[in-house]
């Protein structure tokens, strides 16, 4: 049976999954202060994950747990070490050495990745208007930011950045090539989210022995609005990373793939920043200044004009 294409369903998706990770930063980043390690915290969301989607394939897709090939084993190999888990570890490492906007501009440097290998690898022309949206959105996020207020910047966090745009590319490009193959029947997205995860999953298990992981870090809570405020326990805030802040959007991320391009998914994934920070100004009351506002519209915008140069 062939999927029909509904870009509009695919957008809705995506921007559903992009407001889940939003909220979700601020929850890892109040597990992370507890002194667990960014390791450590991306074992444990890998391996988690896997063991509720790999219940929930066997249970409703249980072809979903046959590789069909070689060449796909490759690309989900690919797909879940350097797409799932190195974009997170990465990232973590990119925040802790560096502010977190200045780590958040050179990770959402991955749709130019994208563009070029669509471009160059696979041969499909990429408007210039696109190029220009891009080049917009990434503006956007300068404002956003606010980098022109001082910031010091660390080598090592902005390899490690970079690193995670790389990642970030290979991760919608990687899951594009086995939802979208060129022959042979594509893979269902809750199927392949649960093989990325396995993947990650093996990778975390051979360098960090389960029966080495510190236990005890989970134990306590956090007050998130301070002393005053409510506390919550950290297994809470961890229930709430690996299933609302992975388990759910990396499968709707994937299913959204199914509707549009990673391409055009890259470029919705800017929608991020602009998210996190409406999350952080309704819930922890965090203030945005003019500069901000004014840099999620012109986010938006950009992303608005790649879109049309598509069409």
């Amino acid at each position: 049976m062939t999927l029909v294409r509904r870009p509009r369903l695919g957008y809705l998706l995506y921007l559903s999954a992009a407001l889940m990770w939003s909220v979700n930063g601020t929850v890892s980043k109040l597990i992370l202060e507890t002194g667990i390690t960014s390791m450590r915290l991306s074992q444990l969301r890998a391996t988690a994950a896997f063991v509720i989607l790999f219940i929930a394939v066997a249970l409703f897709r249980r072809s979903g747990l046959r590789i069909k090939s070689w060449k796909e084993f490759r690309l989900l190999a690919l797909y879940g070490v350097l797409g799932v888990t190195m974009t997170q570890w990465l990232y973590f490492i990119g925040i802790t050495l560096l502010p977190v906007g200045v780590a958040l501009i050179i990770e959402f440097t991955a749709p130019f990745m994208v563009a070029f290998w669509v471009k160059f690898v696979w041969d499909h022309h990429i408007p210039r208007l696109t190029w220009l949206g891009l080049a917009v959105a990434l503006t956007g996020l300068v404002l956003i930011t606010e980098v022109w207020n001082g910031f010091q910047l660390n080598g090592l966090g902005v390899i490690a950045s970079a690193g995670a745009a790389a990642a970030l590319a290979i991760y919608y490009l990687a899951g594009s090539a086995v939802l979208q193959p060129e022959s042979g029947t594509p893979r269902d997205s809750l199927s392949l989210t649960m093989w990325g995860f396995a993947f990650a999953t093996v990778f975390w298990a051979i360098f960090q022995p389960w029966w080495t992981f510190p236990w005890s870090d989970l134990v306590g809570s956090v007050a998130p609005w301070g002393e005053t405020g409510i506390e919550l326990p950290l297994w809470s805030l961890s229930a709430w990373m690996i299933v609302l802040g992975t388990v759910l959007p990396f499968w709707i991320v994937l299913t959204a793939m199914q509707h549009i391009s990673a391409q055009q998914a890259s470029a919705m994934g800017m929608t991020e920043p602009v998210l996190a920070s409406l999350v952080a100004w309704i819930v922890m009351s965090e203030f945005l200044s003019a500069w901000q506002i004014v840099g999620g519209i012109v986010t938006l915008a950009g992303i608005a004009i790649a879109e049309v140069a598509r069409k």
